[in-house]
């Protein structure tokens, strides 16, 4: 629907049409999110649809900090229901609690589990990226074959430095593409390699392999070369990693599906090797996704769609790896191109200090100062000041989204009081002033997003317990019904 025509008027000529004149309007382009804060006018955005039709942003990305439980990630997930509804496809590539499985299920998407037992990714599928180039062909198919090599590359590289906790050397990288070269040309098409293989052909030591280690015949010389990468693929595959990554793929990402979720909630906290490698997989995986549906567009194969990424607790996979930090600080850069739009959410600022080389910080903390909106739930007055040194906060700002981080009076029920900062959000882009916004929530979205279900009381089926004793369990608490 398209916005009504406004016009500005000096207090003499409009006075007359109060309650209709406005001191100034809200934007109305994209996902309506919720009200103004003081004003009550319908406020609308999304990094797409501020990108591609309002072009109020250069880069179609937002930057999303806030205390826990005030309702960051129920905010993103509205953006997400809206920008599925127009076409977009919603990626969540890493769940980490789970936030967006049950949304993604109720949009008709496709949810994919990785973590020991329930499902994995072989890191040398060449996926949607592979079948497209075949589907292609010519000139553009092999282009996005040579990609699609490339890809696969850079995740068993990242696979070891997991491992390792350090990068590889430029001449293993080059003993694993001639590897993973040799590799497909002995595959049968109807199968995919597995990292198994991998570790075949280096122990075989096949000409083409043998050839960029400069052995020049000598069988020692070529064990000193391929030893050390040997013995990391052999940790990637006998240590945590291996039965996720080890094995054929239980799930490809569908090309067709309205919204991808890759749910990784089952990996512990504590486990961050495997965290960062599921989270690698599943970018890199999702990623190619991306390039193959362009790439099938660009042919001509399938029509056009946009994608929209969302990175929830970024902290956590930021700290895990720092191959991570330098993906996501790609995709940052990258993203007007890939013909996609990305959320990224953290709690503040400091997250980004606990990362371990300053390389890393720096990398970290350009994410905000690159991101096209950056909207703030309520912070400390410290976090406050510092972000105002990056996005450019005034005083009043300031003050108004310390104030949200206050907690919550002393009620004598719980579910009487919430945190005054709850649903409320600024939302600043440039030098613009910033837009201060009440979200309110909908019973569907209240359901599809609990971020405290674990909170809530079970409900056994017909009223009884496990072991037939009758169920005493009350209705769910205030915590078990508040989203976060």
């Amino acid at each position: 629907m398209d916005p009504p025509t406004m016009w500005r008027a000096t207090t003499v000529q409009a006075c007359g049409l109060w309650p209709f004149a406005a001191g100034s309007g809200a934007p109305m382009t994209g996902v309506p999110l919720g009200q103004h804060l003081f004003t009550g006018a319908t406020v609308c955005g999304d990094p797409l649809s501020w990108f591609t039709r309002a072009h109020y942003i250069s880069n179609p990305s937002l930057f999303m900090l806030g205390m826990p439980g005030l309702g960051k990630s129920t905010l993103v997930n509205r953006m997400l229901i809206g920008l599925a509804a127009t076409g977009v496809v919603p990626l969540v590539l890493g769940d980490l609690k789970p936030d967006y499985a049950d949304t993604v299920r109720a949009l008709g998407g496709q949810v994919l589990s990785i973590g020991r037992g329930v499902g994995g990714i072989n890191v040398l599928d060449p996926g949607a990226m592979g079948a497209a180039a075949q589907r292609i062909g010519g000139e553009a198919g092999r282009t996005l074959a040579v990609e699609t090599h490339g890809r696969v590359l850079n995740m068993v590289a990242a696979l070891i430095t997991i491992v390792r906790d350090h990068a590889i050397d430029d001449h293993e990288q080059s003993v694993l593409s001639a590897a993973l070269h040799h590799l497909r040309e002995r595959t049968r098409p109807d199968r995919q390699p597995l990292l198994p293989d991998l570790l075949r052909v280096l122990a075989e030591g096949p000409d083409r392999v043998r050839a960029v280690t400069l052995d020049r015949g000598d069988d020692s010389r070529y064990r000193d070369a391929v030893d050390p990468l040997h013995r990391s693929l052999l940790g990637v595959l006998d240590g945590p990693l291996g039965d996720t990554f080890g094995s054929e793929t239980s799930t490809r990402i569908d090309l067709d599906a309205p919204a991808v979720c890759v749910d990784i909630s089952r990996i512990g906290e504590a486990d961050t090797q495997l965290t960062a490698a599921a989270m690698l997989a599943a970018w890199s995986d999702g990623l190619g996704t991306v390039a193959a549906s362009h790439a099938l567009a660009d042919a001509g194969l399938r029509p056009r769609r946009w994608f929209f990424t969302v990175l929830d607790e970024l902290w956590r996979p930021l700290r895990a790896a720092s191959g991570i930090v330098d993906r996501i600080d790609a995709l940052t850069r990258l993203n007007r191109t890939l013909g996609l739009g990305d959320a990224k959410i953290t709690h503040t600022l400091k997250d980004a200090e606990a990362l371990g080389t300053d390389a890393d910080r720096v990398k970290a903390r350009g994410f905000v100062e690159r991101a096209g909106m950056v909207v703030c739930a309520g912070l400390p007055r410290q976090e406050m000041e510092e972000l105002g040194r990056v996005v450019g906060l005034s005083r009043r700002e300031i003050d108004l989204v310390s104030s949200w981080s206050s907690p919550p009076g002393w009620a004598a029920y719980g579910d009487r009081e919430e945190p005054p900062g709850r649903g409320r959000f600024l939302i600043k882009v440039g030098g613009r002033p910033g837009i201060p916004i009440q979200v309110a929530i909908t019973d569907t979205e209240r359901h599809l997003h609990d971020t405290n279900k674990r909170w809530a009381p079970n409900k056994p089926a017909a009223g009884k317990s496990p072991g037939g004793i009758p169920s005493l369990s009350k209705q769910p608490t205030a915590a078990g019904r508040r989203t976060g």
